[in-house]
């Protein structure tokens, strides 16, 4: 069974200063041009991830930060489709969302959750073709998050039907095309194909530990707001900075 039981990995470690110097590093890398999109850490300059680790290698925000794995991957994914003047203090925003000794072990099963029920960052969510098994997937995220445990068969299933719901849609919005049909009624049936994706990607992610599966479902969400890609990003890095803002603090942890 895949379970969400409270992590003992706490953001930061506990340590208010690990924080402290980071915050101050990034805000140093904003203030000298050194984030940037394409690449991780190179010539001195980086993404988001590479420019808070110096690196790619994503597994050292648990090591070094306290940070799940799983949310590294968002926050890459959200910074690389973010507009320039949103992604370049993104690194900031992220961390500084983060509570000192926060248990962040389910907020990324929180965000795939959102982003899966909220029609203005995935509009395709309710389509017919795919709104059974968006809504079965978003309900397994729901699971999760909030601590439950859920058979691996379960999961299974629910990313099954997605795919087939995501092939589906995409046969549907070729099918509009090439008959030359309204391009409202195409621009639906893709957003529908991505919302589809977004929810076959979060099954798969519960089966993989939420790591590069989360970053997929993300880029999909994100391509089913036909018409600016770039305000779906901006709509997930908020939800994103709330999820992380309410994460708890076991009392004990923090100092």
């Amino acid at each position: 069974m895949t379970t969400t039981t409270p992590s003992t990995l706490r953001a930061f470690h506990g340590d208010a200063a690990i924080k402290t110097a980071l915050l101050k590093r990034l805000h140093d890398d904003a203030d000298e041009d050194r984030i940037v999109k394409g690449q991780y850490w190179e010539r001195g300059k980086g993404c988001a991830v590479g420019c808070t680790i110096r690196g790619s290698d994503h597994s050292l925000y648990e090591t070094e930060l306290g940070i799940p794995v799983a949310l590294a991957y968002l926050e890459d994914a959200i910074f690389e489709g973010l507009p320039n003047e949103n992604a370049m203090r993104w690194p900031i925003a992220f961390i500084e969302a983060i509570p000192v000794g926060a248990d962040l072990s389910r907020v990324s099963w929180a965000f795939l959750h959102r982003i899966l029920t909220d029609q203005t960052i995935t509009p395709g969510i309710t389509h017919p073709l795919v709104r059974d098994a968006v809504s079965n997937v978003a309900d397994i995220m729901k699971r999760l998050a909030d601590g439950h445990e859920v058979p691996e068969s379960t999961i299974q299933s629910a990313e099954s039907a997605a795919w087939n719901a995501a092939w589906s849609a995409r046969s549907a919005a070729w099918n509009a095309w090439s008959a030359a049909r309204s391009a409202a009624q195409s621009a639906a049936r893709s957003a529908a194909w991505s919302a589809a994706w977004s929810a076959a990607w979060s099954a798969r992610s519960a089966a993989q530990s939420a790591r590069s599966a989360a970053e997929s479902a993300v880029q999909n969400a994100a391509q089913s707001a036909v018409t600016d890609e770039s305000a779906g990003y901006v709509a997930m890095s908020r939800v994103l900075l709330e999820l992380l803002k309410a994460a708890p603090v076991p009392c004990e942890d923090a100092r």
